[in-house]
């Protein structure tokens, strides 16, 4: 899949590694700001009673 992913991104080395590089921290940010706060309150260890 990754080899796939170089292989589509156009341009020289250097224009695919900071394609690379951006798709990458956008995910991450899209990860960090949109899915996990989305999918917090629905986990089920998020519940804990001592009982």
């Amino acid at each position: 899949m990754y080899a796939w992913i170089w292989h589509k991104l156009p341009g020289p080395f250097a224009a695919k590694l900071t394609l690379a590089v951006v798709l990458v921290l956008g995910v991450v940010a899209l990860l960090m700001f949109v899915v996990f706060p989305w999918l917090e309150p629905r986990l089920w260890f998020n519940e804990v009673a001592v009982n």
